[in-house]
């Protein structure tokens, strides 16, 4: 029994390995969440492209919003999840907060939604695994396009079109920092017409934004070949 056992978790390693590796160079075919949706009746609006056809403003916007360690961290912001720990668990026993892009594409591509203690753990493995096999291009690059951007709307290409009926390539610096202030809850916080969180935040993102754009590491993920659409 213990070797069936073992035979069985050695192969599941190797399968969930190769297609981690796989996922370096492919797009994902669904994810739970996508799948989640369209049980959900919500359908299933996406567009995947590569990094190439994705604004700068866009990659620098969620970068802005989420995670402005990214290019630094090794996929975890050890002080942060430290401080909610600290601030949740004492009183609540929640888990809240602190997820960092790469956290949140290991949850998006090979998870499920929530905030159990065994879904963080099994997330932990995942994002130590892809920042070690894709590099924080591609994460970003994942990121861009699996991220729930509004209900039944994955990724910044089906976002950019469903709300300023235009390609992620042309999206502006306003645009992009609206659909990022979606990010924490792009079911709730509508992007347009713009509900009140989002004409609250996005004005933040635009700042931040501002404030990162010129950090070399930054320069090096958002990429400046593409033009910077200002309005």
């Amino acid at each position: 029994m213990f070797q069936k056992v073992k035979k069985i978790l050695i192969i599941a390693f190797v399968v969930h390995l190769i297609y981690i590796v796989a996922l370096k160079w492919i797009d994902p075919p669904i994810t739970i969440t996508q799948m989640a949706s369209v049980i959900a009746g919500h359908g299933l609006k996406r567009n995947y492209v590569s990094m190439e056809d994705i604004s700068p403003n866009a990659r620098l916007a969620v970068i802005a919003s989420e995670d402005q360690l990214f290019p630094d961290h090794s996929g975890f912001d050890v002080k942060s999840i430290e401080q909610v720990i600290k601030q949740q668990t004492r009183k609540t026993g929640r888990i809240r907060g602190a997820s960092t892009i790469s956290q949140q594409v290991a949850k998006n591509v090979f998870l499920w939604q929530g905030r159990s203690w065994m879904r963080k753990g099994v997330e932990a493995y995942f994002t130590f695994m892809i920042e070690k096999i894709w590099g924080k291009e591609r994460i970003l690059e994942i990121y861009l396009n699996v991220a729930e951007m509004g209900t039944g709307v994955f990724g910044i290409e089906a976002a950019s079109r469903e709300y300023f009926n235009k390609p992620a390539k042309k999206i502006s610096r306003k645009e992009a920092a609206m659909v990022a202030a979606c990010l924490p809850n792009p079911k709730k916080y509508i992007v347009k017409p713009a509900s009140r969180y989002i004409n609250q935040r996005y004005p933040w993102i635009l700042v931040q934004m501002h404030n990162l754009e010129g950090d070399p590491e930054i320069k090096v993920l958002i990429a400046e070949q593409l033009p910077l659409y200002s309005k």
